[in-house]
C-alpha cells in the first residue's frame, strides 16, 4: 500500500512537471504572453478537475507539492533580481516602488475592506496588486497559511487585470505626451506583473523596456519588504500560540540568492537558467493549487475583490503618469 502510495506521489510529480513545461511553451504564444507562465500553469491545473478520477488519484499529494515547490521557486526566484544594477542604476526607481507598494497595499486593502471582502484575501490581492503578481501572492499566502481559494482567486484577479491595464496603457501611449524613458517608469511602475511590465514597456521601444523592467524589478525587490514585516508579525504570533518561533527559510534563501547571483561572477551567467528552473517549480505550484481550487467560492466572491482591485489599479494608473509626467 505504501509502494502505491509512493507510485502516485511520483506520478502526480510528473503530470506538474508536464503541466508547468506545457505552460512554459505557451506563455511564448503571442496572444498568450500577456498572462505568463504561472497564470497558464493554473488556468491548466484548474482545467484537469474535469476528470474526477484523476482529482481523486491526486489530491492527497497536491497539497505538499504546492507548498514546498513554492518555496523552492521563490528561493531560485532571487536570481532574477540583479542587486548590483538596482542599487547603481535604480536609486530613484527603489524610492519609487517603495512608495507604490506601500500606497497600493494600503489602497487596496482598505478598498478591499470597503467592498465587504475578507481579510486574509484583501491581503492577498494587495500584495498582488502592488508587489509583482502572481509570484508576490504565493509568497505571501505562504507566510499567511491562506486558504487555497482566497491564493487562487487573487492570483486570478491580479492576472485579468494586469492584462487589461496592459492593453489600455499601450492604447493609451500616443496620447500620454510622454518620452521614452517616462513611459518605462509610466508602465514599471503601474503594471502588476513583470510579464505585463515587458508587454507595454515594449511597446515604446528599448529606452522604454530597458526603464519599465528596472522600474518593476524595483518593486519586485519590496517582496522582501513585505515579507519581513510579515515574518515579525507571525513570529510574534505563533510566539505567542506556541512559544515557538518559525522561520522562513524560503525568505532568507531568496535574498541570499539575489545576493549570490549579483555579486558572484561565476553564477551571475548562470542566473537566467536558475530563473528558468523557478519558474518551471512555480508552475508546478500553481498547477497543484488549480487542481484544489473551489470554483463555488471563487464564483461567490470574485465580484468584490475584483472591484476593489480594479478601483485601486485604476487610481494607481493615474498616480504613476503625474510621476513619470512631472518628476522623472
Amino acid at each position: 500500500m505504501e509502494r502505491l502510495k509512493s507510485i502516485w506521489f511520483y506520478w502526480t510529480l510528473v503530470l506538474m512537471f508536464i503541466i508547468s513545461m506545457i505552460a512554459k511553451q505557451l506563455s511564448h504564444v503571442s496572444f498568450l504572453k500577456l498572462f505568463g507562465h504561472l497564470v497558464i500553469a493554473l488556468v491548466i491545473g484548474m482545467l484537469l478537475q474535469t476528470s474526477a478520477p484523476l482529482k481523486e488519484q491526486t489530491k492527497k499529494d497536491i497539497p505538499f507539492i504546492s507548498n514546498k515547490f513554492l518555496r523552492l521557486g521563490i528561493i531560485l526566484l532571487g536570481f532574477k533580481l540583479a542587486l548590483d544594477k538596482l542599487l547603481v542604476e535604480g536609486k530613484k526607481t527603489l524610492l519609487l516602488a517603495f512608495c507604490v507598494v506601500l500606497f497600493m497595499i494600503v489602497l487596496t486593502y482598505v478598498l478591499c475592506r470597503i467592498f465587504k471582502v475578507d481579510k486574509e484575501l484583501a491581503l492577498l490581492s494587495s500584495c498582488g496588486c502592488g508587489i509583482c503578481g502572481a509570484a508576490a501572492v504565493m509568497g505571501v499566502s505562504s507566510q499567511l497559511r491562506a486558504k487555497t481559494e482566497n491564493s487562487v482567486l487573487a492570483v486570478a484577479v491580479v492576472a485579468i487585470l494586469g492584462t487589461i491595464f496592459t492593453l489600455i496603457e499601450v492604447t493609451l501611449k500616443p496620447y500620454l505626451g510622454l518620452s521614452a524613458y517616462e513611459y518605462g517608469i509610466f508602465t514599471g511602475s503601474s503594471l502588476h506583473e513583470i510579464a505585463h511590465a515587458v508587454a507595454a514597456g515594449g511597446a515604446g521601444g528599448q529606452v522604454a523596456l530597458d526603464t519599465a523592467i528596472l522600474a518593476k524589478l524595483s518593486r519586485v525587490l519590496m517582496l522582501i519588504v513585505v515579507a519581513g514585516v510579515l515574518v515579525v508579525i507571525n513570529l510574534r504570533s505563533k510566539e505567542k500560540e506556541t512559544g515557538k518561533m518559525p522561520m522562513p527559510y524560503f525568505i532568507i534563501g531568496f535574498i541570499l540568492m539575489s545576493i549570490l547571483g549579483s555579486y558572484v561572477n561565476i553564477l551571475k551567467p548562470l542566473a537566467p537558467y536558475f530563473v528558468d528552473v523557478a519558474y518551471i517549480f512555480l508552475g508546478m505550484a500553481m498547477a497543484a493549487l488549480g487542481m484544489s481550487v473551489n470554483f463555488t467560492v471563487i464564483k461567490k466572491r470574485g465580484l468584490r475583490v475584483f472591484s476593489a482591485c480594479f478601483l485601486s489599479s485604476v487610481i494607481l494608473m493615474g498616480v504613476c503618469y503625474l510621476v513619470a509626467k512631472f518628476i522623472f
